[in-house]
């Protein structure tokens, strides 16, 4: 399984991002969050998307599944989303929270999610919505993935795990484990109760191994990360690696 992080940032975008890197990726300026898989499933698309696709030299025609964790604009843009969706000779799928409002939408093919339900993607490659401690009023879900025999949980904009989301992860001994850490390393971020921030991540991490959720061989990825809330990159990295995790940035690919 391939991954490609276009995006690993929370909403507080820099100025630069419109300045001197319109054309390419920096560890310490992040974009909207977005990820994607084997070329083709790409898991939310924000305001600066298209920007990230266009850095990578991934066409947008090669696009055929988008998920929406939630329907803030920095996850959620109808116009990138459009835009995609026109490129393509067959429909766009587009996996979003029954709840959503997707009539902006336009020449595309809604698959609704309701938590807990496996939905089939494509040859055995499937997709189960997840509940989301985020704000509500934006529809949030995590997503569980299977595919191509690896297991995935994409925990972005959230904080902590519900009680259901972490007894349905148990035992699943997860490959790949990418978990919001919005906030740093420090205590009493007011976020906590839709964003994890590292000394949260440090409990975490212990209890899902535990748990069984990962184990030795998974890969954990921390991403959505606020640049005005951490330490630079590099800083951010050591500290992650004390606790076993690893920091993704912008236009990071790793295989799984």
């Amino acid at each position: 399984m391939e991954i490609l992080f276009l995006g690993t940032c929370a909403c507080d975008f820099s100025k630069r991002l419109d300045e001197d890197l319109k054309f390419k990726f920096d560890k310490d300026v992040r974009r909207s969050s977005a990820m994607l898989i084997n070329g083709r499933f790409l898991v939310d698309c924000g305001v600066h998307t298209l920007n990230s696709l266009a850095i990578a030299n991934i066409p947008t025609s090669d696009i055929t599944d988008i998920f929406i964790t939630h329907t803030h604009r920095d996850h959620f843009n109808a116009d990138n989303i459009n835009a995609i969706a026109a490129e393509r000779t067959e429909p766009l799928r587009v996996w979003i929270n029954s709840n959503a409002n997707t009539e902006m939408l336009k020449n595309v093919e809604i698959k609704p999610l309701e938590y807990f339900q496996k939905g089939e993607i494509c040859d055995g490659c499937t997709v189960v919505s997840l509940p989301a401690n985020h704000d509500p009023i934006a529809s949030p879900q995590h997503f569980y993935f299977e595919i191509n025999g690896k297991k995935t949980f994409y925990g972005c904009d959230g904080a902590w795990l519900f009680n259901r989301t972490y007894y349905y992860l148990k035992d699943k001994r997860l490959d790949l484990c990418v978990l919001d850490c919005t906030s740093g390393d420090y205590d009493g971020d007011f976020r906590m109760g839709e964003h994890n921030s590292i000394p949260m991540l440090r409990v975490m991490l212990p209890s899902l191994r535990t748990f069984k959720v990962i184990d030795e061989a998974s890969t954990v990825y921390f991403s959505h990360l606020a640049p005005s809330l951490h330490a630079s990159h590099d800083e951010t990295v050591k500290i992650a690696e004390k606790i076993g995790a690893s920091v993704a940035y912008d236009g990071l690919k790793i295989t799984v």
